[in-house]
């Protein structure tokens, strides 16, 4: 469908905005939601969607005015509500509230989720100009597809999909609230939207001697390198997630007894899925530990890591060694790579990184593991 700005054909001097469709039959106007024209005729048509099902009826006319006020009375008769009563109807301002309380008042939802959800609400008032000031009932599915295929370009496709799933349960609340008050059951325009196709990453990870070298950069770069250089190698030793996780263990969670640690994650949200796991202390995790024990000079209480973050620190370590940028959450990556690499099977893996799908999400994001690994296997397949 095209936007094009042209004189009205019949009826009113001013110039208004409409689409044409792409038979090139009808025209449909953004400024009045539910007014068609049909193209050769002039006639106009009101069209609207009650309970999922279509309705389009002719307005017997092709004056401009005229129609706007028969469009009135097709909708009132339609729905069972005036449309000019604003008593009734429900803005997106005041869906927006009535979502932010739900999400507020939600006790399962944890600080975290309730923050990246607001995120997403202020996502769709700075691309959307106006429309918490719109009433439900004007916005339309075409609006709601033309911001979303405009927004899809400027975001990635996870967090476009986020927001647009906020989106839909905006209109949730509001469309409920308006039912509420006594007005129209109006259909959830961003119902339709499509979620956007998310290509898998691929992973780039250091290899072993790199990994080493990189964790010997991070510890020269200054007098807290040494302590960033043991936060890297916890979280690759690990594969816990750092905010939730890793720096919420304590020295009182390590199990020396049973070879274990216990990840309780934070104090009071828990880990993402709320469920302390224990995760096997690695050759490597218990050199790293004795080491830190010995920095400590035996005085192991309280938090077991110093460090808590350094994404420049490891971003400059990673160039100059020349390998691809890494995160933190690259290093989870690398830590579930070398496990499979050394054998441990799948749905392991993924009870040590405290997945709860019985490792789908494991087996998606790993099962295709680098060249080198894939190569050396396959030198092992005989007929």
């Amino acid at each position: 469908m095209n936007t094009v700005t042209d004189q009205m054909p019949s009826g009113s001097q001013k110039r208004t905005t409409y689409r044409l469709s792409k038979d090139g039959k009808w025209r449909s106007f953004s400024r009045v939601p539910h007014l068609l024209q049909y193209a050769s005729s002039g006639t106009y048509f009101a069209r609207i969607k009650v309970r999922g099902k279509i309705i389009r009826e002719s307005l017997d006319t092709d004056v401009w005015s005229t129609a706007q006020l028969r469009l009135l009375d097709f909708l009132k008769a339609k729905t069972g509500v005036n449309q000019t009563d604003g008593k009734q109807k429900v803005s997106f301002g005041e869906a927006v509230e009535l979502y932010r309380k739900r999400v507020e008042n939600d006790s399962a939802m944890k600080t975290r989720s309730k923050g990246y959800r607001f995120q997403c609400v202020r996502k769709i008032e700075a691309t959307w100009p106006g429309l918490t000031k719109k009433f439900l009932g004007a916005i339309t599915e075409q609006h709601c597809r033309e911001w979303a295929t405009a927004l899809q370009t400027e975001i990635a496709s996870q967090y476009f999909n986020n927001v647009v799933g906020t989106l839909r349960l905006i209109f949730a609340e509001g469309i409920k609230e308006q039912i509420k008050r006594g007005g129209a059951k109006l259909d959830n325009p961003a119902s339709e939207l499509s979620r956007a196709r998310i290509s898998q990453k691929i992973l780039k990870l250091p290899e072993r001697d790199q990994f080493k070298a990189l964790v010997s950069k991070i510890a020269a770069r200054s007098s807290w390198g040494p302590k960033a250089a043991n936060l890297v190698e916890f979280l690759a030793y690990g594969g816990m997630r750092l905010y939730t996780e890793a720096q919420w263990v304590t020295w009182e969670d390590v199990d020396w007894k049973r070879k274990e640690i216990i990840v309780r994650g934070h104090p009071e949200t828990g880990t993402k899925n709320w469920e302390i796991r224990r995760i096997p202390i690695i050759p490597d995790m218990e050199e790293l530990l004795k080491r830190m024990q010995a920095e400590k000079q035996g005085q192991t209480t309280g938090k077991l890591l110093e460090v808590v973050e350094c994404p420049i620190s490891l971003e400059k370590a990673c160039s100059d060694i020349g390998i691809p940028k890494l995160r933190h959450h690259d290093l989870r990556h690398l830590f579930a790579t070398r496990c499979i690499e050394s054998g441990v099977d799948i749905p392991t893996v993924s009870r040590w990184l405290g997945h709860k799908d019985g490792g789908a999400l494991a087996m998606k994001t790993y099962g295709h593991l680098r060249n080198e690994h894939s190569q050396a296997m396959a030198q092992k397949v005989k007929f």
